[in-house]
């Protein structure tokens, strides 16, 4: 089992800067494909970005070129830098483990963390 815990969210200005990390707990976090989602509110959880294992990237079309995922092994840490930030990226955002590679949906990913909530003000 793998327990992850989001941080780094906040209040931000449209066109700022935020940096998500998401800690996991358990062993063989190296094998995991990790992905972030977000939630805004009255709407459906949708896939935000992803990494694999072997540290491949993909993002879903509203953030591409704005926001990037990386991964630190050594650390079993994820993150998600987001740039540019607009309004209509308000959203609590969740980091996902799951074991299919390039995963988009949630069904694919096994383990959810309880999210980090990021508010862009115009």
């Amino acid at each position: 089992q793998v327990q992850l815990v989001e941080s780094g969210g906040g209040l931000v200005q449209a066109g700022g800067s935020l940096r998500l990390s998401c800690a996991a707990s358990g062993r063989n976090f190296i094998m995991f494909n990790m992905g972030w989602f977000r939630q805004a509110p009255g709407k459906e959880r949708e896939f935000v970005g992803g990494i694999t294992w072997t540290g491949n990237r993909y993002y879903a079309d509203s953030v591409k070129g704005r926001f990037t995922i990386s991964r630190d092994n050594a650390k079993n840490t994820v993150y998600l830098q987001m740039n540019s930030l607009q309004p209509e990226d308000t959203a609590i955002y969740y980091c996902a483990s799951g074991n299919k590679s390039a995963a988009t949906t949630l069904r694919d990913y096994q383990n959810w963390g309880q999210g980090t909530q990021v508010t862009v003000s115009s």
